[in-house]
C-alpha cells in the first residue's frame, strides 16, 4: 500500500512541476503515464489480494 501511495504522490508531483514550469510539458506526461500505470496495478494486486492462501505444511 505505501509503494501505491508514494507513486500517486510522485505522479501529482511531476504533474505540479509539468504545469507550473514552462517548457517541461513532459513532466505532466510522464506524472500521467505514472499514475495510469499506478492505478492498474493497484486495481490487479487488490483484485487478487481477495484470494486466501493455503501455507503448505
Amino acid at each position: 500500500m505505501s509503494v501505491f501511495l508514494f507513486l500517486i504522490l510522485v505522479a501529482v508531483v511531476l504533474g505540479i512541476i509539468g504545469v507550473a514550469a514552462h517548457g517541461l510539458f513532459y513532466l505532466l506526461v510522464i506524472g500521467a503515464v505514472v499514475l495510469v500505470v499506478d492505478l492498474v496495478y493497484a486495481a490487479i494486486r487488490f483484485r487478487r489480494g481477495g484470494r486466501k492462501h493455503r501455507i503448505p505444511r
